[in-house]
């Protein structure tokens, strides 16, 4: 019975994907532990250290199916880790010759430690698929909505006009980076783990080093300078990834659920029959995607300093901390995860209502050109006095529910400097962009 909604059957379909699942449950775990073992066995066997037959018997017993779980969990309730009994049982399946080279001169975390490996180069492939298809729906969003003017926002107010393709590109821009920084993270953490009981190899003497290498080989591994038992910088440096990418990831679903607003209405979730519904209220859309974006990216990040907590090893070897990893770890691979692939929907479909845009900032009355009305009059007023004739004009626009442009007009020192048709040109929105269609290209420009 599951504990964690995220493994439920039921609440599982909300929370993390079941390619995660798969992937870093604990029967892979298991899978990857065999897998390693029968590598450790080709590998020797190739070095001759052990009996070719061996590894051959070894390799061909090495099926997580044929495991017995009763067992092995019985085992490991009583030694603290899996290892133990999988291997025994491994022998046995392998017969009484192989099973005397089975796990040799390896130790608990060496195994351990090299499955998890194997489970994280496909967690990360994961996410870097999914990563590529959200770079890919954004991109087409920022060129789509490049000109698309609507206004934006500060301290939830209208501030200044921006286009749509602009905001795009604000989430766009930290997706490439962390794309990138995966990239830079993987060498780091795809690195064979086979050091024996305190990292120094002497079970295996001098050809140690060469079956490290050789194992390494069969796994399509690298071979670290120093055995990593102890140092778990690199399993931190992918929990503060899945930090960073679940806050980006929660970044643009908050300001999508924003925009769904029914007071806003500029872009929405794709539409689904019966998707963001109410059991009371038949008018309701709730975001409810953007919603469980950001409830697994927050949630993964509450996650993170245990994690960076499980750095601490005493000696050669901790107690403790390791465990602390494994309860963490997973999970915070999963919920990341799900943010990630519950927001590529959302994005890939995403309404975009750029009419409703464009009647939201002629709502406003034309307050939201107050700085370029001011920047405007500023060369021929001065910048404090232009400020100060503008806020006044601001306050009666207010007061009077009028639109700026009528209220400049009939000042005095407005009309001294300015025609109906360059105030007309100060108080239109899509006049007043900046760089915001030079910003969309520099980011499209990273792809």
């Amino acid at each position: 019975m599951s504990v964690n909604p995220a493994d439920g059957a039921v609440l599982g379909a909300v929370f993390g994907t079941d390619a995660m699942r798969a992937v870093m449950g604990e029967r892979a775990g298991l899978a990857r532990m065999l897998e390693v073992e029968a590598a450790l066995a080709r590998a020797q066997a190739r070095l001759g250290l052990i009996p070719a037959e061996a590894a051959a018997a070894i390799s061909a017993a090495a099926d997580v199916d044929r495991l017995d779980m009763a067992a092995l969990a019985a085992a490991t309730r009583n030694m603290g880790f899996p290892t133990v009994g999988l291997v025994k049982q491994l022998g046995a399946l392998a017969g009484p010759e192989a099973a005397r080279w089975t796990h040799y001169g390896a130790t608990t975390q060496d195994i351990l430690d090299t499955a998890l490996v194997l489970q994280l180069r496909e967690a990360v492939g994961l996410l870097a698929n999914d990563l590529d298809r959200l770079v890919a729906a954004l991109a087409v969003l920022a060129r789509t909505h490049r000109a698309t003017v609507m206004a934006g926002r500060t301290h939830a107010q209208q501030a200044l006009p921006i286009t749509f393709g602009y905001k795009v590109a604000l989430w766009l821009d930290p997706v490439l980076t962390m794309r990138e920084r995966l990239v830079q993270l993987r060498p780091r953490l795809l690195r064979v783990q086979f050091a024996g009981a305190v990292g120094t190899l002497a079970s295996l003497g001098a050809d140690g080093p060469r079956v490290a290498a050789e194992l390494a080989k069969e796994l399509d591994l690298t071979v670290p300078a120093a055995p990593w038992h102890v140092a778990r910088d690199s399993i931190a440096e992918l929990g503060c990834w899945c930090g960073l990418l679940g806050g980006t990831l929660a970044k643009a679903a908050t300001d999508i659920l924003l925009l769904m607003q029914s007071e806003v209405g500029e872009a929405s979730e794709p539409a689904a029959p019966g998707k963001g519904g109410s059991s009371t209220m038949p008018q309701k859309r709730n975001p409810i995607g953007c919603e469980y974006v950001a409830v697994q990216a927050r949630a993964a990040q509450q996650l993170v300093p245990q994690l960076l907590g499980a750095m601490v090893h005493e000696h050669e070897r901790g107690a403790g901390a390791m465990q602390a990893e494994q309860l963490a770890l997973g999970q915070v691979l999963l919920l990341t995860h799900g943010a990630l692939a519950t927001l590529l929907p959302i994005v890939e479909g995403l309404e975009v209502d750029a009419a409703r845009m464009r009647r939201n900032l002629d709502a406003g009355g034309g307050l939201i050109m107050s700085e370029a009305v001011m920047m405007g009059l500023a060369p021929h007023l001065g910048r404090g006095a232009a400020h100060e004739v503008v806020h006044h004009a601001v306050e009666a626009a207010l007061a009077e529910g009028a639109h700026l442009r009528t209220v400049l007009g009939r000042d005095p020192r407005v009309t001294a400097v300015l025609d109906e048709a360059g105030l007309a040109r100060l108080t239109d929105p899509a006049s007043y962009l900046g760089a915001a269609e030079a910003v969309v290209e520099a980011v499209l420009a990273r792809l």
